[in-house]
């Protein structure tokens, strides 16, 4: 399975949140990103979250468009995040949604990984295409 990996910048912008009743509250908050590397493109991300009474426990849910090209290939797809925190600690799924990509990129499946290091935005996409 093909892998890229490079840097992406990203702006956070809030979007207002809700109350989901009980007292539990989520944030909507947009993403705007731009991928460097392999992966030139720009992604678009709507995301809600919510928190809970316990310190470093929370859970995120989002989905994100990205549009440029991916080892020179051309179009767009989606993908899922689905994020939690158990008491501190991460889990991230990340995966490209099915039937979702476009032009260059039909038939696109994969997996994304997301660090933060320093303050800095990396990826690790491992991705891939149908045969030709």
């Amino acid at each position: 399975m093909p892998q890229v990996q490079g840097e992406f910048d990203v702006k956070r912008t809030p979007e207002g949140g809700f109350d989901l009743g009980g007292g539990v509250l989520t944030g909507h908050f947009r993403f705007d990103k731009q991928f460097h590397g392999a992966l030139d493109a720009t992604g678009v991300v709507h995301m809600l979250a919510v928190g809970t009474q316990v310190d470093g426990s929370a859970a995120y849910v989002a989905i994100e468009r990205i549009a440029g090209t991916l080892d020179g290939l051309s179009g767009t797809f989606l993908t899922q995040h689905n994020g939690t925190l158990d008491r501190g600690a991460p889990t991230l799924s990340l995966t490209v949604v099915p039937d979702s990509a476009t032009d260059e990129l039909e038939g696109l499946t994969g997996r994304m990984a997301i660090d933060i290091v320093e303050g800095k935005h990396f990826y690790t996409f491992d991705y891939a295409l149908p045969d030709a």
